[in-house]
């Protein structure tokens, strides 16, 4: 028994030896892997440590560079220097960003699943009537996945967070775009039909989507410097757009109600417009996080709240719009004037090489401005 007692005194004076040695490397940040850390404890059996998972390091407000700081978020930041592969990983840990990402792209999954199933039911080739429907699904497919990389991507660096939201902002212009393209061809009251208000509605909401992007990738030059005008032009960047579109819904709901426009689809449109207020809301005002930091880091701050709200508005735009083509296709067919594939292909296609044009510019202009060094601090 003293031999077997003196083997166990051995063991334990190892594993203390062994622990001190291991708190002994480590370290601060700058030490040890910055962007990684054990999930659980290391066990003892081979098998068993090939299964252990490392997930990324996460960070205060104080660790990351003040461009990276969000208002009234306090913890769950990423290090500011991830990997591709460490932003794939954080999808599935608890970040501030987890249920930003998300809200977008399990909304983009069923957008997508929506829009394969209206396509498999249309005769693209001859269905000319469904045209703009499937440009405005397939805009709508868009705008849910480039904001879920966007928030997935955005800690690579500082330069890549801007270009990743660059992206995104041109995405909800082209989404901005289909929107007009359908309200054009189904949504407009019957009194405004064939009109020159509807003779240029599309083409001046080219230009509007082309202004958005330009303007909403300048607010970000100004996020340090002068925050409260970037916010201003960013909520004007989206709020514009979206008031040029929905013309012809005020229009309907307010000024000229009856006709055929007079249908079920109508409390869609008004669905439609509260939950976008609501979302403008909650972008705008950043609540509850800001009345008490710390409390929504993960769950519950305005963002994650702005990005249900968003869904939920397409989802009734979606459905109102679906209604309008198919409740109002005898009238539309016989009084107004359809939207050709030159016009729809011409209006997309300038929207794009425009937008991306903006986005090139203003990344290009990134890297001629310093970008700060990351904080690298012990979490």
């Amino acid at each position: 028994m003293l031999s077997a007692q003196g083997q166990l005194t051995t063991r334990e004076a190892a594993r203390t030896s062994a622990g001190q040695r291991h708190q002994g490397h480590g370290g601060t940040l700058s030490e040890t892997c910055p962007q990684e850390s054990a999930v659980t404890h290391r066990p003892s059996q081979p098998g068993f440590r090939m299964l252990t998972l490392k997930l990324p390091r996460l960070l205060s407000a104080e660790q990351v560079p003040q461009e990276f700081h969000e208002q009234g978020i306090l913890f769950g930041y990423r290090h500011p220097q991830s990997s591709a592969a460490a932003c794939v990983l954080s999808l599935f840990q608890m970040t501030n960003e987890t249920l930003n990402i998300w809200t977008h792209l399990l909304p983009f999954c069923f957008f997508t699943w929506r829009f394969v199933s209206v396509l498999r039911a249309t005769d693209i080739l001859n269905d000319s009537y469904s045209w703009p429907l499937l440009v405005y699904m397939g805009a709508s497919c868009v705008y849910p996945l480039a904001s879920s990389c966007a928030h997935t991507f955005s800690c690579m660096s500082g330069n890549a967070r801007h270009i990743c939201y660059f992206l995104d902002y041109g995405a909800v212009s082209l989404f901005s775009l289909g929107s007009a393209i359908a309200y054009s061809a189904y949504v407009f009251p019957d009194s405004l039909v064939c009109s020159t208000f509807h003779d240029y509605y599309v083409g001046l909401a080219v230009l509007s989507a082309v202004t958005s992007t330009g303007l909403s990738c300048y607010s970000r030059f100004l996020e340090i410097q002068k925050p409260r005008l970037c916010k201003l032009l960013r909520i004007l960047a989206f709020a514009y757009p979206y008031t040029w579109d929905s013309l012809p819904i005020f229009s309907r709901l307010f000024l000229l109600p009856g006709g055929s426009a007079q249908n079920e689809a109508t409390l869609y449109h008004q669905k439609h417009m509260a939950m976008t207020l609501l979302a403008s809301f909650f972008y705008s005002a950043h609540l509850p996080e800001r009345l008490a930091p710390g409390r929504f880091d993960y769950i519950g701050h305005s963002h994650q709240l702005f990005h249900v709200c968003a869904v939920l508005a397409t989802h009734m735009q979606m459905e109102a719009v679906l209604l309008d083509k198919t409740l109002r296709k005898e009238w539309l067919l016989a009084n107004s004037r359809p939207l050709l594939l030159p016009h729809i292909a011409g209006a997309v296609l300038l929207c794009l090489v425009c937008s991306l044009s903006n986005i090139v510019y203003f990344s290009a202009a990134l890297y001629r401005i310093p970008e700060p060094e990351s904080l690298k601090k012990e979490t």
